[in-house]
C-alpha cells in the first residue's frame, strides 16, 4: 500500500492506508482527532467538515488520495495555543449550541465563509451554511455568532492596520 502525505494543522505526516479511505477515518481512528463528527456519511450534514486550503470540504466524504500536499485544517487546529478562533469564541458568547454534535462543522464552514466575505448579510450566512445541520435547531444563534464573529475579526483587522 503506497504511503500517503497529508498536512494537518500544520504538522505533516505518513500514513499506509488506501488513497481511497476517508479523512474523516484518517482524522479520527489514526490520529485521534475526534472533533470532526461522522454524521450521514454522505456529506450531506456537514458534521464532519474541515477546511481544506481553506475551503469548507466534508471529510467523510473526501478520499485521502486526492488531497496530498494540501492544508486540512481541522476544529483542533482553529485555536491559536490557549487562543480561540474568533468564530469558537462567538459561538461561545452567543450560546450556539446545544448538544454540540454540529458544532465543530458549523464553526468550519462558518471560517470558510468569513474567509470569502468578511462582511456577511443574515442572507449570505443561511445560503452559505444550509449544508450545515443542527439537530437541535440553534440556528438564529448560529447566524448571531458568525455575526458576531464577522464583527469582532472585522475590529480586530482595523485594530492591527490602525497600529502600523
Amino acid at each position: 500500500m503506497p504511503s500517503t502525505l497529508l498536512s494537518i494543522n500544520g504538522r505533516s505526516y505518513s500514513f499506509d492506508v488506501d488513497p481511497q479511505t476517508s479523512l474523516l477515518t484518517v482524522l479520527r481512528e489514526h490520529l485521534d482527532l475526534t472533533g470532526s463528527k461522522y454524521g450521514c456519511g454522505e456529506g450531506q450534514c456537514g458534521a464532519c467538515t474541515v477546511l481544506i486550503d481553506g475551503q469548507a470540504r466534508r471529510s467523510c466524504i473526501t478520499r485521502v488520495g486526492t488531497i496530498a500536499r494540501k492544508q486540512i485544517t481541522t476544529i483542533e487546529g482553529l485555536a491559536s495555543g490557549e487562543q480561540f478562533h474568533p468564530v469558537q469564541e462567538a459561538f461561545l458568547e452567543a450560546g450556539a449550541m446545544q448538544c454540540g454534535y454540529c458544532t465543530s462543522g458549523m464553526i468550519m464552514s462558518a471560517v470558510a465563509l468569513l474567509k470569502r466575505n468578511p462582511a456577511p448579510k443574515g442572507s449570505d450566512i443561511i445560503d452559505f451554511m444550509d449544508g450545515n445541520v443542527c439537530r437541535c435547531g440553534t440556528y438564529p444563534r448560529i447566524v448571531s455568532a458568525i455575526q458576531k464573529a464577522a464583527k469582532a475579526m472585522s475590529s480586530s483587522a482595523a485594530a492591527k492596520g490602525a497600529g502600523r
